[in-house]
């Protein structure tokens, strides 16, 4: 019963990690996407909405690392997994600040 508990568990811990990675990769895309449209419109706004949109789908990714944590087994792995949860933490906080810098540019 434990097993069968361990593996529910596990199944549902990988497919949310599918899907919240999943869903901070469609974000990027559809940032980009609108960012180059943004940029042959000349739209001044453009670099605080591709900013929000890449912090906004780091997001995402942080959460689907945090799962993993979930189901890691041994040190090493969750060394490595704590290693791109602090890089990707980075990034947003240096992403927001370039957001906080953007924002005050445009006022």
């Amino acid at each position: 019963m434990l097993d069968f508990l361990h593996q529910v568990l596990t199944t549902l811990v990988q497919y949310g990690m599918l899907i919240m990675e999943l869903i901070g990769v469609c974000i990027v895309l559809v940032t980009g996407v609108r960012s180059v449209i943004g940029m042959f419109m000349k739209d001044e706004h453009i670099r605080l909405k591709l900013a929000q949109g890449l912090a906004y789908a780091l997001e995402f990714k942080v959460g689907g690392e945090v799962l993993r944590t979930v189901v890691v087994h041994e040190w090493s792995e969750l060394m490595i997994l704590g290693a791109i949860i602090l890089l990707r933490a980075a990034l947003t906080f240096l992403i927001h600040w370039e957001i906080k810098n953007e924002e005050a540019r445009l006022s």
